[in-house]
């Protein structure tokens, strides 16, 4: 779909036989891809809540991309955050994933939306009316997209990446749902493989691995 003078078009790929003009079409939504999307669109909005509620009110969005594999979000940062914020930050979004808080939604005028303190997005042209999303007490946002009815359907948000893209932007990639669990699940299954290799705990590795380079130093040296 594409936006084009105030209308939304739909551009099609014809796969078999033709199409013409005042033919009749049947639009479908791919159900499994949209759920799946929805979640990673709702956990969009949880993570800059988080973002600013953690890094300060000064954080803006810069962009971000969601679909059925990922959120990406975009945010003006002058450094790189450390381990502990987002860890900080993945705690306080599954936190309120938790709290199952109700996902509102209500179209109104621009005036209104902006008397509400609704976050907009910098640089984004708005009609007269607007549609601002509200989850639980912990973000209220401008957004024309699809979400969740609860937070609590999210089910689990996954932070697997951060890094720089420009000059004070920053980068973070998330999972949700089941594609988190399973990212979770291989990380377990990495890291008990990695165990079994070094007959160490889990816990343990880091310094076993540590050991083994030492050693291996030493022996170079030698």
């Amino acid at each position: 779909t594409q936006k084009h003078e105030g209308l939304v078009l739909h551009k099609v790929k014809v796969e078999n036989g033709s199409i013409a003009p005042g033919d009749k079409v049947k639009a479908v939504v791919d159900s499994l891809r949209r759920s799946a999307t929805v979640l990673h669109h709702s956990s969009a909005h949880i993570f800059h809540a988080a973002v600013r509620e953690r890094l300060g009110k000064h954080v803006v969005q810069a962009g971000s991309q969601v679909g059925p594999n990922a959120m990406r979000f975009d945010f003006s940062f002058e450094r790189q955050p450390t381990r502990e914020e987002l860890s900080d930050i993945e705690s306080m979004m599954n936190l309120w994933v938790r709290e199952n808080a109700p996902v509102q939604t209500n179209v109104m005028s621009l005036e209104e939306a902006k008397k509400t303190g609704a976050v907009a997005m910098f640089g984004e042209k708005y009609g007269d009316s607007v549609r601002v999303v509200g989850m639980g007490d912990f973000s209220l946002e401008f957004c024309g997209g699809t979400h969740v009815g609860s937070t609590g359907d999210i089910g689990l948000v996954k932070i697997v990446s951060e890094g720089s893209i420009s000059s004070g932007v920053r980068r973070v990639e998330a999972y949700s749902g089941e594609r988190a669990w399973n990212y979770i699940q291989k990380q377990i299954e990495y890291l008990g493989s990695a165990s079994e290799k070094l007959k160490v705990k889990p816990q343990d590795l880091a310094p076993q691995i540590e050991r083994l380079q030492d050693q291996m130093k030493a022996k170079e040296k030698q």
